[in-house]
């Protein structure tokens, strides 16, 4: 199969679970030449190259030496080392979520993001669930939020709080919808198995008014990835695990309304219609879209979907929840 022209020499930091998944869709996409991946671990990095036919580079600074972009698929507490060497090199950045382990490295990454021009994405890729995607122009003003994201137990990722392993997601997805201010976070967590809490349940007041209800599990018995918005006039559900979404709208009612008609009244006369709206949803592969957006924004020279200043606003925001866990230590 032909590529289109101007693909960007890709490598891949990270060959575990998700390193593999994105080694394969690099491999695939048209707008990627993938040249191969680093992985600390050189006896993982000798089998996946045995394995997939990837080219293995033992040494780190090869690789980012002979590619333009860097895609960071390591432990958390690496990405700040693996993202800064990359940059000081003139390599674009991917890098998956959490953008960093501290604020304070999310910070640094920002400073030499502008320093040496280069961009960078972060990996939060419910931005590019396709129920999502397909009602976000719907979402305005939302003035209540309720996110619940669920998980049954897998031991990849207790190192981190639940916070920073799934609340993250629907943290960055209501900052991208809710155009103001966080002025009041409260939380609290509980560790059930792991030494992290494993159960957190987060209250964000915003400066507009806007509160949103975050709960977060890596320990239920089902699934669920479901965020509603409740905005005038309008419910708004999404739900990121089923693909699908639920779009109920009221407006003024007509003067004769047809015998189906949904017609609510209230106390003080006024009659509002309601009616459903169902947005067609796309099947997509989320990931492959995030990694060929950012691709996209390399060689148009526009802003990432999910820029490393969001990334960065996410991981705050995550860090005041963890913190308000314990609020007699802030």
């Amino acid at each position: 199969m032909m590529k289109t022209k101007q693909m960007l020499k890709v490598g891949v930091l990270g060959a575990g679970h998700l390193g593999k998944i994105h080694l394969r869709l690099l491999k695939e996409s048209k707008k990627y030449d993938l040249i191969g991946f680093h992985d600390a671990d050189s006896s993982n990095g000798q089998k996946v190259s045995e394995e997939f036919g990837y080219t293995y580079f033992k040494n780190l600074d090869d690789l980012i030496d002979v590619v333009d972009v860097v895609d960071i698929v390591t432990p958390t507490l690496s990405h700040y080392e693996c993202a800064k060497k990359s940059i000081e090199k003139g390599r674009h950045i991917f890098i998956e979520k959490p953008i960093t382990h501290t604020l304070e490295e999310a910070n640094s990454l920002l400073e030499l993001e502008e320093k040496y021009g280069i961009k960078g994405q972060v990996g939060h890729v419910e931005r590019f669930n396709p129920a999502f995607t397909s009602v976000k122009h719907a979402i305005k003003e939302p003035m209540f939020i309720e996110s619940h994201r669920l998980a049954e137990f897998n031991p990849r990722g207790t190192d981190v709080p639940v916070v920073l392993d799934l609340m993250i997601h629907d943290i960055d997805a209501i900052l991208s919808v809710v155009n103001s201010k966080v002025i009041q976070v409260n939380a609290s967590g509980v560790s059930v198995i792991s030494q992290s809490p494993d159960i957190a349940n987060a209250r964000l007041e915003f400066e507009n008014g806007c509160v949103a209800n975050l709960t977060a599990s890596r320990i239920s018995l089902k699934n669920m990835r479901k965020s509603r918005f409740f905005q005038k006039d309008a419910y708004i559900s999404v739900d990121f695990l089923e693909k699908k979404v639920e779009v109920v709208k009221m407006k003024d009612a007509p003067k004769e309304p047809g015998d189906f008609d949904m017609i609510l009244q209230n106390a003080e006369g006024i009659k509002k219609q309601i009616y459903f709206e169902n947005p067609s949803v796309e099947t997509n592969n989320a990931i492959l879209d995030e990694l060929e957006s950012f691709a996209d924004s390399i060689n148009d020279d526009t802003i990432p979907v999910v820029s490393l200043k969001q990334g960065t606003q996410a991981l705050k925001v995550a860090l005041q929840i963890i913190a308000a866990f314990n609020p007699k230590k802030i």
